[in-house]
Formats: C-alpha cells, sequence, structure tokens
C-alpha cells in the first residue's frame, strides 16, 4: 500500500475516532482484530462441546424435546463401558487403524524412497500416485464398490488370475471374513499418496552433505539408509502416521458407501455406531456420552503420541 493511500484513509478517519484509535496500545489493536475469530472459534467448537458434555449426564431425546430431562449421572458413561457390541466396534476400528497405518506409512515410504531417485517420467508417475487422494471419499467408495462386485468386478478377475480361484466364488464387502480387508484396502489405495508426499519431503530435507561425508568413510548404502535416511525421517513417519491415526479413527463415509458397516456388523466403526445411536435410536443423551468418551480417547492418545514425537525431534 503507497504512502498516498494510507494518508488518504488517515484523512478520511473521523477526529473523534482518530483519537480513540491513536490512544489504544498494539496489544490492543491486535485483540480487537483477533477477538472475531476467537469468538467465532468459541462458538464452533467450545460451546458445542460443553454442550455435549452436558447433554452426556441426562436421557435427553432430541425427537422428544417436550419430555422431562433427567440427570442421570455416569449411568451412560457405565452402560457404554459395560456394553460388548461397543467393544465389538472398538475392535473392529482398532483393526482398521492398525493395518491401514501400517500398510500406508511402508507403501508410502517405499514410494517415496523410490520416486526420490531422480529417473525418467518421475513427475508423471508422481502425479499417478498422487490422483486417488484427489478424489471425494464419496466417489472413491462407489468406484471400490464396482469393482468388489463378484460377478462383474476387476479386483476378482485379477485375484483369479494369480491365485487361480473363481471369480464368482467370493465377495470382498458382503463376506464376514473379507469386509474388513475390503476398507482396509481401499484407504490405503487412497491415502498412502498423502503418507508418500511426506515422506519425499523428509528425504529431501536430508543434506547431500551428510551421504558425502558417510561415502568419505566408506560407508555402504546400507548403512546410509539406517544411520542417516531412518533417523532423519522417523519425525515425519511419525507426523504421518499422527495424521492418518486421527483421520481413521473418525473415518465414516468411505466405509458407509462401501459397505454400510455389514455385513452384520463386522466393519461397524465406532463413528457409524455413533451416527446410528445419535440419529437412528435417537439416544441424545447415551451418544452425547459415547462422543465424549471417544474425544477423550482421541486426545489422550495424540498428546502423548506428540510428546514423543517432540522427543524424537530433539534428539
Amino acid at each position: 500500500m503507497s504512502n498516498s493511500t494510507i494518508d488518504r484513509a488517515a484523512q478520511a478517519t473521523p477526529p473523534a475516532m482518530a483519537q480513540r484509535v491513536k490512544g489504544f496500545s498494539d496489544r490492543t489493536i491486535a485483540w480487537i482484530f483477533v477477538a472475531p475469530t476467537i469468538l467465532i472459534l468459541l462458538a464452533i467448537n467450545i460451546f458445542p462441546l460443553i454442550w455435549t458434555i452436558y447433554l452426556s449426564f441426562t436421557n435427553f431425546r432430541v425427537n422428544r424435546p417436550n419430555n422431562e430431562v433427567e440427570w442421570v449421572g455416569l449411568k451412560n458413561y457405565q452402560r457404554i463401558l459395560g456394553d460388548s457390541d461397543v467393544w465389538m466396534t472398538m475392535q473392529a476400528t482398532a483393526h482398521f487403524l492398525i493395518w491401514t497405518i501400517v500398510l500406508q506409512v511402508l507403501i508410502g515410504f517405499v514410494l517415496a524412497y523410490l520416486i526420490n531417485k531422480k529417473f525418467r517420467g518421475n513427475d508423471l508417475w508422481t502425479t499417478i500416485i498422487v490422483f486417488p487422494m484427489m478424489l471425494s471419499p464419496a466417489v472413491v467408495g462407489n468406484f471400490w464398490t464396482f469393482l468388489y462386485q463378484p460377478q462383474i468386478g476387476l479386483f476378482n478377475y485379477v485375484v483369479s488370475f494369480f491365485t487361480g480361484v473363481d471369480p464368482a466364488s467370493f465377495s470382498m464387502i458382503g463376506e464376514v471374513d473379507l469386509a474388513p480387508w475390503a476398507i482396509v484396502i481401499v484407504d490405503t489405495w487412497m491415502w498412502t499418496p498423502f503418507v508418500m508426499l511426506i515422506c519425499l519431503a523428509g528425504l529431501r530435507s536430508i543434506p547431500d552433505s551428510i551421504y558425502e561425508a558417510a561415502e568419505c568413510d566408506r560407508a555402504t548404502k546400507w548403512r546410509q539408509f539406517w544411520t542417516i535416511t531412518i533417523p532423519m525421517i522417523l519425525p515425519f513417519l511419525m507426523l504421518a502416521v499422527l495424521f492418518r491415526g486421527i483421520e481413521n479413527f473418525k473415518m465414516f463415509d468411505l466405509v458407509v458407501q462401501l459397505t454400510g458397516g455389514g455385513p452384520g456388523n463386522t466393519t461397524t466403526l465406532t463413528s457409524i455406531d455413533l451416527k446410528r445411536e445419535a440419529f437412528e435410536k435417537w439416544r441424545t443423551g447415551y451418544s452425547s456420552a459415547y462422543a465424549v468418551i471417544l474425544f477423550v480417547t482421541v486426545f489422550g492418545l495424540a498428546s502423548i503420541y506428540v510428546k514423543a514425537l517432540n522427543r524424537v525431534k530433539q534428539r
């Protein structure tokens, strides 16, 4: 902004307002600009959280607002923690969470390591690999639902080509044993590129001078990999695990499009179970307690993990 523009703005300011602003400190002016954003964040995030915590101690049902709301204390929490179906849902979530993180980190790191080696067509292959994460989860869910069809789906024919199994003899999203792996495969296909980009950023942040010094000391490539590459990229790997862990813990849309939580409750994750309790059974107080438990779980685990990440970064 030119000085002439500033001068014109200053001249157009009413004298009374100019005197008031002139008396403000820099801290006060900063708060004037920041306050609206803070108020919006409080309205969007903090107030709903406090309201959810309050409702978790009641028997409130949103579809019966005229009924008397009773204070039930910790009964909702006791019912959730003592419900075997909830623990089965937690188990399904843990299976999905662990396997997707393991596969995405391993495959993402390998792809990043290969792409970091400059070769012909590097940019083209990077674009092709990154493409899945640009798609909407709803689109990906419908696309893979078609691929998983036993009669016409391409996935079954690929499996048949390598194993010799009849393509129509199994259904990835229709069998209890295969459905959990079906959603793991799709999420890995979609989000491995995200992990790859984080790992690629970590690999390209390592100075070449370190590898040159190691070569002068006659360190082998394998030795360089374990003593230079892995320690220096470890914070990036841990950051990728943190991001994908939080996202997959609340995974909803992709699984709903693929299996709807079935067959049975095999792929019913905590987010799907919470949605059913809140918006199908209308147990608002119960679902609020459910949400608080999930929030505390994610927040607690993430806090511990971030402390470990900071220690690794400080080494």
